[in-house]
């Protein structure tokens, strides 16, 4: 996705309205629903950063913890027989199934950032 912005850890969607002739988005990878809008880029940004800054404000007066975006852990569904493979695989290398996965992600993630930047 590289029509996103970032702030503070925050990610946000940017997206437009030709109908209504703005752009709007919404903090990504976190559950409350947070939006913003403006007419231009400039604006569209200082909407998104003033959101961010409005959400964590809001969850300290009310003495949460803001939720992050992808805290850090996930399930992945991937059937009998391959979650078998990958435990097998997993004894072999003398790891645990989440190090197997990790080197598995981290080694497919550096192939996909060397693919992209060379376009």
């Amino acid at each position: 996705m590289t029509n996103v912005m970032k702030y503070k850890g925050y990610i946000g969607s940017i997206e437009a309205s030709p109908e209504d002739g703005v752009l709007f988005g919404k903090l990504l990878y976190i559950q409350p629903l947070i939006t913003y809008e403006g007419e231009t880029v400039p604006e569209l940004k200082k909407a998104f950063e003033e959101s961010v800054e409005c959400y964590l404000a809001d969850c300290m007066e009310e003495g949460i913890a803001p939720e992050k975006p992808c805290k850090g852990s996930f399930n992945v569904r991937v059937g009998h027989d391959m979650h078998l493979a990958a435990v097998e695989a997993a004894g072999r290398e003398d790891k645990s199934l989440n190090d197997l996965v990790r080197s598995a992600l981290e080694a497919y993630l550096a192939k996909s950032r060397t693919s992209t930047s060379a376009r």
